[in-house]
């Protein structure tokens, strides 16, 4: 296969995974790891980028900390369709990758995803497990 053909085939496979019937077995399968709290510079921050790495496909994020339901929407950045990687997180904003609370104050956290075909998925984590080292 030509490196033309290989690349043709990626770009193809790439544009695939814009549905929730495409990304739901994937996200079904990495839910232990859709967030993660990393403490940085005397804050926590709640990383949301194995369920950012695959948003084309879910409609909405929502989340809870701490017992509280998951109704807080978190923004995304588009699906890039008709581009060659529609899931790229290209914002250099970073609203679009994670949330910051003061330090040690996240102790839970508990999820909503809304798919496009409007199913949901939900998910609770406690710090420890979900603690970046």
């Amino acid at each position: 296969m030509t490196v033309a053909a290989m690349a043709a085939a990626t770009v193809a496979l790439a544009q695939t995974y814009t549905t929730a019937a495409e990304v739901k077995p994937i996200l079904t399968a990495t839910k232990p790891s859709w967030i993660a709290v990393r403490e940085f510079d005397g804050q926590d921050l709640l990383y949301f980028t194995n369920l950012l790495a695959w948003r084309c496909g879910v409609s909405t994020i929502a989340y809870g900390l701490n017992g509280a339901p998951a109704e807080t929407p978190f923004a995304m950045e588009p699906c890039y369709e008709g581009e060659a990687v529609p899931n790229a997180l290209k914002a250099e904003d970073n609203a679009f990758l994670f949330l910051t609370q003061p330090l040690g104050s996240i102790a839970t956290v508990s999820l909503l995803v809304t798919y496009d075909d409007g199913s949901t998925d939900t998910a609770d984590y406690e710090r420890k497990a979900v603690l970046m080292p």
